[in-house]
């Protein structure tokens, strides 16, 4: 076959630029040779792939009129029952039709321009889930047939597939009602991926949507969000988020409070990273995560991470390392190592060493991302990981986080109060779910989490630097 797609694609750059009359007879010539080696293929009497045999058929230009001449030259020799070009072409695609080779046979359709295998066909393809066959086959059939995929779509609840043909074909004054229903569908999608602000592009400011949005908003528990678009886009009539019975949200997910947290600090500047730095220092365990804008540029570069969210099971700091970056990169650099890179404290991540590449990808002049030591990813510590810390956090809580905040924009400042909850409570329900771990039976060997401590990884290259983090004050010894 991959010789055979070689020879085509130089044949047909041949073709291309032959323009001279014994060109123009080697075309003809070559034509009814392929729609001979068509008619041995077919008989079974040399073995080619369908797809180099419809290709030929297509580079060739092999219509009606060769294969009638074909059948007429070689009917004695390999046994074709007479009747034509169409009618042997009909049994043939019949045949690929009945073996479910449904590509092939509307390749053929469409090279032939036939028509004859009736309604049912795109009713068997789409039964035998080949939509691609299917939406050739409607597509060269016209916009009666395509309308009729679109509903055999929608009667399946296959809204993504119906709203790209109605796209496609330009129907959607053909089904206004199910365009919306599609939008919607794919509105709901994106927020429950916590992708708002893609969703709030892409309802392209339709009241309709919009309330939708809303809707979903209130739904997840995402009270900010409610609020911002019912005032940028004069939503009237809809609840107010504070107003709104969504008190059954707030039970449904971990909160900060559950977990006792005490406080959570927002550093931004030197002092407030060095007293952050001593306070961790003394931790025995400590949780860690990371927050950066999303991108939904296809292919573009992510954005840099905006904070580092560090904490106990009393205290979380969150640190704006883009500030912190700008303002004392040394002292970031150095504070970070002491932590990141140090035997103490035991460091609990989820999935955090792709977290702590990140890092390293954002800010490549420090070295307190290229290096870390004692490292406990929980993730690994489970076998189970569907349905990520959330997942892990009902598996062992029996409540899961609201991930609703995941996507939002980490860079504006301030944070959101949520923003803020959202960004601690990932750093300290890791320090929770330890515990669990930890206070396990050490010798009860069935449970998964038997053997957490093999799951320490540590990832040192470069010496300490000499520290800068504690200059102008005396640093707390570890014990």
């Amino acid at each position: 076959e991959g010789f055979s797609h070689l020879l085509i694609s130089s044949l047909r750059r041949y073709f291309k630029t032959a323009t001279s009359q014994t060109s123009q007879e080697d075309m003809c010539s070559a034509r009814r040779l392929a729609a001979t080696l068509f008619l041995a293929i077919v008989g079974g009497f040399v073995a080619y792939d369908e797809k180099v045999m419809v290709n030929t058929l297509k580079l060739f230009d092999v219509g009606l009129t060769n294969i009638d001449e074909a059948l007429l030259s070689s009917a004695s020799e390999v046994g074709f029952a007479c009747g034509g070009g169409s009618a042997f072409l009909e049994r043939y695609i019949s045949d690929l039709i009945k073996s479910k080779s449904f590509m092939t046979a509307v390749s053929l359709l469409e090279h032939f321009s036939l028509s004859f295998p009736g309604d049912a066909f795109l009713q068997q393809m789409v039964e035998d889930k080949d939509f691609l066959a299917a939406e050739k086959w409607a597509t060269f059939m016209g916009r009666p047939i395509l309308c009729v995929l679109v509903q055999e779509y929608g009667s399946r609840n296959m809204l993504k597939q119906a709203y790209n043909v109605i796209k496609k074909n330009y129907l959607q004054q053909d089904f206004p009602d199910l365009c919306y229903k599609c939008k919607e569908s794919a509105l709901k999608d994106l927020a429950e991926k916590a992708c708002w602000d893609v969703a709030e592009r892409q309802a392209k400011g339709d009241t309709q949507l919009l309330e939708y949005l809303v809707y979903l908003a209130m739904e997840a528990g995402y009270i900010e969000k409610v609020d911002e678009l019912c005032d940028r886009y004069s939503l009237k009539g809809l609840p107010k988020a504070q107003e709104a019975e969504v008190g059954f949200v707030d039970k449904s997910f971990l909160h900060l409070k559950d977990l006792a947290v005490e406080e959570v600090v927002w550093v931004d500047e030197v002092n407030g990273l060095r007293e952050a730095t001593s306070f961790l220092e003394e931790c025995k365990v400590i949780g860690l995560d990371c927050e950066w804008k999303p991108n939904y540029m296809k292919g573009s570069k992510p954005n840099k991470v905006s904070i580092m969210q560090i904490g106990s099971d009393t205290r979380i700091f969150i640190l704006d390392l883009i500030k912190l970056y700008n303002d004392a990169s040394e002292v970031l650099d150095s504070c970070l190592s002491l932590i990141l890179q140090s035997y103490k404290p035991l460091k609990l991540g989820y999935n955090f060493q792709c977290d702590i590449k990140q890092l390293a990808l954002s800010y490549g002049d420090l070295e307190c991302f290229k290096s870390y030591d004692m490292l406990l990813d929980i993730q690994k510590v489970f076998k189970d990981s569907s349905g990520g810390l959330s997942g892990l956090t009902k598996k062992i809580l029996g409540v899961g986080l609201n991930k609703t905040r995941r996507n939002s924009d980490w860079e504006q400042r301030p944070l959101t109060q949520n923003q803020l909850e959202y960004a601690a409570l990932d750093a300290a329900v890791l320090v929770r779910i330890f515990r669990h771990v930890r206070d396990q039976p050490p010798n009860d060997s069935s449970l998964e989490t038997a053997q957490w401590k093999s799951h320490i990884v540590s990832h040192i290259d470069n010496p300490k630097k000499k520290s800068k983090c504690h200059s102008m004050q005396t640093s707390a010894s570890v014990t």
